[in-house]
């Protein structure tokens, strides 16, 4: 088998290695720019959707809640006894609610996933091709 030579110099491949390099690296920041931007757009969605829904849900759930303490009063509780027993347990439920909506805002949710897993990719790519280039340059 007979080694096939390069007429390029060393100085052309160091140059296009650069050019490369920099390519990458300029392709990479712009997935990662993109990536994280469009997390950043789906929180900022959700996060307006939460607060409008709050909004239109506090009258509604005020008002159930007084007929709720009404329906216990006509059931024969004391009006502070259902009262009570319908604070606290709506009281229990927001804080589960509010305890589950502070772990989906997490900022591991942040994390440009694809733009991760590519680099990893790349950068397996770049041994593989380096590994190349060393045999290559070992059976010449």
């Amino acid at each position: 088998m007979t080694a096939i030579r390069s007429e390029r110099s060393i100085t052309g491949l160091l140059t296009d290695l650069l050019m490369q390099f920099t390519t990458l690296v300029r392709t990479e920041s712009e997935l990662a720019r993109a990536e994280i931007s469009e997390k950043i757009g789906r929180m900022t969605a959700g996060l307006v959707m939460i607060v409008a829904g709050a909004v239109l849900l506090m009258p509604a759930l005020v008002i159930l809640l007084e007929a709720a303490v009404s329906g216990l009063e006509r059931a024969g509780l004391a009006p502070y006894w259902a009262a009570l027993a319908v604070g606290g347990g709506v009281l229990l439920i927001g804080l589960i609610l509010t305890m589950i909506g502070v772990g989906r805002l997490n900022a591991k949710r942040l994390l440009p996933e694809k733009t991760i897993h590519q680099l990893q990719e790349d950068a397996a790519a770049a041994r593989r091709q380096a590994r190349k280039d060393h045999e290559y340059q070992r059976a010449a």
